[in-house]
């Protein structure tokens, strides 16, 4: 076991677009809090194995790969902190999810939420690969004996698979895998600007990017849906709601509570609000977008990144891989 006493955490983003806030709140900031706090030991990849899951262009997998690395050192993921790696690099990822796969009925997978989902997206890409997304995040998770996992609330259900097939695993081998928690920042779940569901960087029009610059904020903020601004309750769902959502987040509670008088009141003037999110949104990028820029310049070192954090987890992964290969007879 090359465990250490520190509790180990495990996350990572899927190559498929440049980071927004949704990502940076809801995950990468919790990745942060855990990198700098000593009782954990971290790793931090680029998910481009689950890219394939869903319809992807080939061509540009290598250049998103690296959009993600650059927002992840970008946004404050520190190297000498946390092993930052990318998913491919390590083989036994793909190896262990095929072992961990022969304790998990199809039933189970096929009434996840999140593959539904995933069917109504794209309902002409049914694959095997979207199906076994969760047994890949599973061995993700498991490869290293993570403890914790810094994700939105809505790869809940994932990580309840990810326990399940821990304690099957345990119990059917003798295997010590831990059954890890989701460890939670304010910002888990980041609405979508088009008022249904979260932001997603796979639905056009519902994110804002890490890299942004004010004029792009505003444009995408105009066409966020709203109603009237006003009414006699301050709606608890919908495009509204969400607006109100990220005025908390990124202007303050006390700048919230002031719109929703208004929404009671006078009314919203939506004009406003919208030019001060989108300031306020700017405000807390711009730190991020320049010191992007600056490691746009410096290719060598962050290459130098993530061949580093490889060789940190191909020594672990392959350690974890030999162990279950021995408790289920193979050795």
């Amino acid at each position: 076991m090359l465990k250490n006493n520190k509790k180990r955490v495990l996350s990572g983003m899927r190559a498929t677009g440049r980071l927004h806030i949704g990502n940076y709140l809801g995950a990468i900031k919790g990745m942060i809090e855990l990198q700098e706090n000593k009782q954990y030991e971290v790793f931090y990849m680029i998910a481009d194995v689950h890219t394939i899951t869903t319809p992807y262009d080939k061509d540009s997998l290598v250049q998103k790969r690296e959009n993600v690395i650059l927002d992840y050192l970008a946004a404050g993921l520190n190297p000498s902190k946390a092993s930052i790696f990318i998913q491919s690099e390590i083989s036994e990822h793909v190896e262990l999810s095929y072992y961990l796969s022969s304790v998990v009925t199809v039933a189970r997978m096929l009434h996840l939420p999140t593959y539904k989902d995933k069917i109504k997206q794209y309902p002409e890409n049914a694959t095997m690969a979207l199906l076994n997304y969760p047994v890949l995040m599973a061995s993700d998770i498991l490869l290293y004996k993570a403890d914790q996992v810094p994700v939105g609330i809505d790869q809940e259900p994932h990580l309840e698979v990810a326990r399940e097939i821990a304690r099957k695993m345990n119990d059917y081998y003798g295997t010590d895998f831990p059954e890890p928690t989701r460890f939670a920042t304010k910002g888990g779940y980041i609405p979508s600007l088009l008022g249904e569901g979260k932001m997603s960087k796979t639905v056009e029009g519902s994110y804002i990017n890490l890299t942004d610059n004010l004029d792009t904020i505003l444009n995408k903020l105009a066409k966020a849906p709203t109603d009237s601004g006003k009414g006699f309750g301050v709606p608890n769902s919908g495009p509204v709601a969400n607006l109100l959502q990220l005025v908390s987040l990124f202007e303050g509670d006390e700048k919230k509570k002031y719109y929703e008088q208004e929404y009671l009141s006078l009314g919203i003037k939506y004009t406003e609000l919208k030019h001060d999110l989108a300031t306020a949104i700017y405000l807390a990028l711009e730190p991020i977008q320049d010191k992007r820029k600056d490691l746009e310049s410096k290719k060598n070192y962050v290459q130098s990144v993530v061949e580093e954090g490889a060789r940190k987890a191909r020594i672990i992964a392959g350690h974890t891989v030999f162990e279950v290969k021995e408790k289920m007879g193979f050795i």
